[in-house]
């Protein structure tokens, strides 16, 4: 790089879709229609359960009654209503070590205890999550089973199924978060914890991924009951939800669009992630990540000895910006964890950021002593 060019500031912060994932005609089109037929249903209050027709279209999607279907303003909403419902404050909440930064900070403002299960390449380690459960008795196990974030780890059916009988043994919920489930981009779908079967599963998702975070679309699958009280904590909240919003998102779906633009992600994802999977191989060899199937981030744990605050630091000053690790790990860890999004980066971008990165973990400046 010329010394008197300016560098390329190359982001590995947020996993955000980038501009040419959304299908912004499309999304015109259904808002026109929408307000067109139904304008004096989307622009007025609503009940907070969310849009029937929507929530009709989620039910037969997921083979449920609409009445077991919560639409709300994205699900990270939902999880606030749900920890606000599930838990008082002092009980235990347990997630994936690590796990969405964001999730942790709802669970913690709510002041539950957060509790993490260590992640394994296949998922969740299943004795430690029995042994947490026995002792602590937790109101809830968080947990996001494909492509998870931030680690891109996809959990085991095997472990899907444990899961479920320790849910039913032990007397705690299971919060199911998908957001990534649709974006497999290799592989075979496993099926959803929710799918196996049991009442004690409570299955978040939302069209963020899959159509526009802007929109704020997200939904709940759960027991009648529990939908309800949700639904009026909700009204006692926001009064009405996001009518527009949804009334895009219903015909959108019920115009048959929302498969082929999800294959259309697949294509503009998949080679993302095979480049970046490339170069981390190429340029940070002696890293350890798991390889995902799909979603939108690979977790990578360095080599040690790394001074992270250091790496980062440095990093910025190279042009490339990296998370702290340290916030997706509810114990404090992290100190060697790298949360890489590729979705919204082309792939040379990618090279070129993890090129800079690898010259920077492999320099002995940015190195612990190891007499520390």
């Amino acid at each position: 790089m010329s010394g008197d060019r300016e560098i390329q500031t190359i982001s590995f912060t947020r996993g955000v879709p980038p501009p040419e994932a959304f299908p912004t005609g499309q999304i015109q089109e259904c808002a026109i229609a929408i307000l067109e037929r139904e304008g004096s249903v989307v622009l007025q209050y609503h009940p907070a359960a969310g849009l029937l027709p929507l929530r009709e279209w989620l039910a037969q999607r997921y083979g449920v009654a609409p009445e077991a279907v919560l639409v709300s303003n994205g699900s990270l909403q939902i999880e606030e209503f749900l920890t606000r419902l599930l838990t008082s404050p002092g009980d235990v909440v347990l997630v994936e070590s690590p796990s969405y930064d964001r999730a942790i900070t709802i669970f913690r403002r709510a002041g539950a205890r957060v509790v993490g299960v260590p992640l394994e390449p296949d998922g969740f380690d299943v004795g430690t999550l029995e042994s947490l459960t026995k002792k602590q008795k937790p109101k809830f196990f968080y947990i996001i089973p494909d492509f998870q974030n931030p680690t891109g780890v996809t959990t085991s059916l095997a472990k899907r199924e444990r899961l479920v009988d320790l849910a039913e043994r032990y007397d705690f919920w299971v919060l199911e978060d998908n957001p990534y489930r649709e974006l497999r981009y290799a592989g075979e779908e496993l099926p959803t914890v929710f799918s196996l079967g049991s009442e004690k599963v409570l299955h978040l998702s939302s069209f963020s991924k899959v159509l526009s975070p802007g929109i704020r679309v997200g939904y709940l699958i759960a027991p009648e009951p529990l939908v309800q009280q949700l639904a009026r904590m909700a009204e006692d909240t926001y009064v009405s939800p996001n009518m527009i919003g949804q009334g895009i998102v219903y015909e959108y779906c019920r115009r048959g669009w929302l498969g082929p633009n999800i294959d259309r992600l697949r294509d503009i994802y998949q080679p993302r992630l095979e480049g970046l999977s490339s170069a981390l191989e190429e340029y940070l060899a002696e890293a350890q990540w798991t390889r995902p199937e799909g979603g939108f981030f690979i977790g990578v744990y360095l080599a040690p000895p790394v001074n992270m605050s250091a790496l980062r630091a440095k990093a910025r000053d190279m042009g490339v910006l990296l998370s702290d690790g340290k916030g997706f790990f509810p114990e404090g860890d992290g100190d060697l964890f790298l949360r890489l999004p590729f979705c919204a980066l082309s792939v040379d971008e990618i090279e070129e950021g993890i090129a800079r990165l690898g010259s920077l973990v492999n320099s002995m400046d940015i190195h612990v002593s190891r007499g520390r």
